[in-house]
């Protein structure tokens, strides 16, 4: 069996987190254009027109316009002589244009591919990618953009901070997938880099769930802990190096699954507006940007164990139409529990699952799993439900589902508005068996991308990640 966890002692987390805490406290006293994607998603912020990629040229998109970067500037307390201090002068410059030259011909290469419905050029060499037709938004860009992401992405991690707090998270709950990232980032060779120079963006290895977990006092309840971790990590890492000044935080990221995970980005001016934030609350409604953000799936491991979590019964097994079972919390799911509960053998919908229900094996033999927000628009079920191959019944406002930059979410999921709670039923009903044995098999498809490995495997969710990272960083644009 295998388990994802890095161990730490409580003797040597209880004194790291209380050296941090002195150190916070020591510390404490003394839009740049939008990131995208190929026909991004049809919303108010979709592109269209494949074939109408644009290109950056490499020595622009960092070299702000002088108004833009006067006002960054004075936003961000950074002095015109300081500015050009940590831009190190013109051999800065010159590293900085040849790691901007290579990115400007990945944009040609993908334009190149995304023209060719075929992928002619690229799949003869390639065994581990098999294009899954309407899975992927455009099949033939993604797979050139993933080669090319082996290939060139190159990402530096800052060593500053110290375990629990940085470089370290929990891998045995809700909140898992964001010490899986830094737990795989710690031992990865292939994309991490020890040379910044080199590097395509710059990692923040703060944990927000960590610091919640050992700062945050549950009785003073001061969320001020994120504010001093963070500002002063950034402000650590802002001196001591040129990168973050050179862009003003433009090419680097930070990585949360917390609920809190945006809020950690609120006191520090670049990080929120300019940075890449990674987060699984990805909720427009809070400000979330998916023209530089990127989602990424919220997925509970509950001991560690990263192996025997996928399959189901075949389709002519599933014998319940739709399951969901979970607390009444959040805006959306009193509406589904007021309408379903206890009411219909067919839509099983449960609070509290009954004695010798399980709740992993009734999703295994379910056609469709209702996966509805709760307090926060992410939730753990849908890869819960892409894991027992159970077709995704989505209720969700706001949210930015991951990877849709890539993945064609209508090919493998039905969504479902909060009016149409009372209809779902009919709606499900309705679908034609032939649909749904494609969407079904497209779940099945889709799975590969959504699991944790260790170590990562090709398109496993550790690169899925790193390839939405990767997106925003090519900073590929298209008119709307």
């Amino acid at each position: 069996m295998a388990y994802f966890c890095r161990k730490h002692s409580n003797v040597f987390v209880i004194a790291i987190a209380s050296l941090a805490v002195v150190s916070v406290a020591v510390l404490t006293k003394n839009s740049i254009n939008g990131f995208s994607w190929f026909h991004f998603f049809s919303s108010q912020w979709g592109w269209t027109g494949i074939t109408n990629l644009g290109t950056t040229s490499s020595s622009s998109v960092f070299m702000i316009d002088q108004g833009k970067r006067k006002t960054l500037m004075n936003g961000g307390k950074v002095s015109k002589e300081k500015y050009a201090l940590m831009r190190g002068g013109n051999r800065s410059d010159a590293k900085l244009e040849r790691v901007e030259a290579g990115l400007a011909m990945a944009r040609a290469l993908i334009r190149e591919a995304a023209e060719d419905n075929n992928c002619t050029s690229s799949l003869h060499d390639d065994l581990d990618y098999i294009p899954g037709g309407f899975l992927y938004r455009n099949a033939c860009a993604f797979h050139r953009s993933y080669l090319l992401m082996e290939k060139l992405f190159k990402i530096f991690v800052y060593e500053e901070g110290e375990p629990p707090l940085f470089h370290y998270g929990t891998c045995k709950d809700i909140y898992s997938m964001e010490g899986v990232f830094l737990s795989l980032m710690e031992t990865n060779t292939k994309f991490r880099t020890s040379n910044p120079d080199e590097a395509h963006v710059y990692f923040l290895p703060f944990s927000v769930v960590m610091i919640i977990e050992h700062l945050f006092h549950p009785i003073i309840r001061d969320k001020a802990v994120l504010e001093r971790t963070v500002s002063d990590y950034v402000r650590i890492i802002s001196h001591k190096y040129l990168y973050w000044n050179r862009s003003l935080g433009a090419d680097h990221f930070m990585l949360s699954c917390h609920d809190w995970g945006p809020r950690a980005t609120w006191y520090v001016r670049q990080l929120y507006y300019n940075s890449i934030r990674v987060l699984c609350n990805a909720n427009t409604s809070e400000y979330f940007n998916p023209k530089k953000d990127a989602s990424f799936p919220e997925i509970n491991l509950k001991t560690g164990e990263i192996t025997g979590l996928t399959g189901g019964l075949p389709p002519s097994n599933r014998t319940v139409l739709a399951f969901f079972a979970g607390k009444m919390h959040g805006k959306l799911r009193p509406a589904l529990l007021h309408h379903w509960m206890g009411k219909d053998k067919d839509v099983q919908v449960y609070e509290t699952l009954p004695q010798g229900i399980s709740y992993h094996e009734t999703m295994k033999k379910s056609k469709y799993c209702i996966c509805p927000s709760g307090h926060e628009v992410a939730s753990p079920r849908i890869a819960e439900a892409i894991y027992a191959e159970c077709v995704p019944v989505l209720i969700s406002q706001h949210y930015i589902l991951p990877f849709s930059d890539v993945l064609n979410w209508d090919s493998f999921t039905i969504q479902v508005t909060v009016t149409e709670i009372p209809n779902l039923k009919n709606i499900l009903e309705g679908i034609p068996e032939d649909q749904y044995l494609r969407m079904q098999e497209r779940v099945k498809q889709v799975q590969r991308h959504f699991v944790v490995n260790n170590p990562p495997r090709r398109y496993d969710v550790f690169h899925m990640i790193i390839h939405s990272i990767w997106l925003r960083r090519l900073n590929v644009r298209f008119p709307g």
